[in-house]
């Protein structure tokens, strides 16, 4: 029994400390709650300061531990003083926070564009880049987790900014993994099929997109947040330590259905 109690403290984030990006709602904040179950401290980011304090307040209220990280993740001096200001910084970063501007290529603009690359791409490269930098300094060990999707390696029509975007993170996670590691970094990230957000509300229940699930998804639903929550602390555990560079897709089998 002590051997089973040993390799299950494995996976417990005790003593940890995780900034969540993008959490105040859908699959941030479903990471953010897990992380927390598994005993780490967690910084709800977003950028509106009085969404983040309510929620902390009342994650707070239901015990878990919960602090405020107020900041566009697109602006990495915002970030950096962020970090400056903070005593415990994080040693787990999961990078979620993403915009989507599904237009055909025609009706989105070259700004629409970049602002999508930005916020999806840009933003979680300069945030990994200062913590690996504050991570390297304290000389201890860390994890990042890029939140990507199963659009990333694939495609479809009018979504070229958010395919782009999920591609090129997917890549940066492969270059950090091999960049990092020898400074006890590791980079992974979780790839997501359709799951039930509230970005996704528009299309859950739709008579078409359901049609789609049922034809083309093994477990014929969408996915719940809290259903992706949980590789996430896989992730960033040492249960995970010889784990470095790997996207993992969760989809309930969607796009290995011939």
């Amino acid at each position: 029994m002590n051997g089973l109690s040993t390799h299950l403290e494995r996976f417990s984030l005790k003593g940890r400390r995780a900034l969540i990006t993008g959490a105040t709602r859908g699959i941030g904040l479903a990471i953010s709650k897990a992380m927390c179950e598994a005993g780490a401290k967690v910084y709800i980011n977003g950028r509106d300061p009085d969404t983040i304090d309510k929620l902390c307040i009342d994650m707070t209220a239901s015990g878990y531990q919960v602090f405020p990280a107020s900041f566009d993740v697109t602006e990495a001096s915002a970030f950096e003083k962020w970090l400056e200001a903070t005593a415990e910084p994080p040693d787990i970063l999961v990078n979620n926070a993403a915009i989507r501007h599904r237009y055909p290529i025609n009706k989105i603009t070259p700004e629409d564009f970049s602002n999508v690359i930005e916020v999806n791409l840009n933003s979680a490269f300069a945030l990994a880049r200062n913590f690996a930098t504050r991570v390297k300094n304290s000389e201890k060990s860390g994890s990042i987790i890029n939140i990507t999707s199963i659009a990333g390696p694939r495609a479809r029509p009018g979504d070229a900014a958010y395919t782009a975007a999920k591609g090129g993170l997917d890549a940066l996670t492969r270059s950090l993994a091999v960049e990092l590691a020898s400074a006890g970094i590791r980079c992974n990230a979780i790839a997501p099929g359709y799951f039930a957000t509230e970005a996704n509300a528009p299309w859950v229940g739709d008579e078409s997109t359901e049609k789609f699930i049922e034809a083309r998804i093994p477990l014929k639903r969408w996915g719940k947040p809290e259903e992706i929550a949980g590789a996430a602390v896989f992730l960033a555990s040492d249960a995970a330590s010889y784990i470095n560079g790997h996207t993992l897709v969760i989809d309930a089998g969607m796009t290995i259905n011939f």
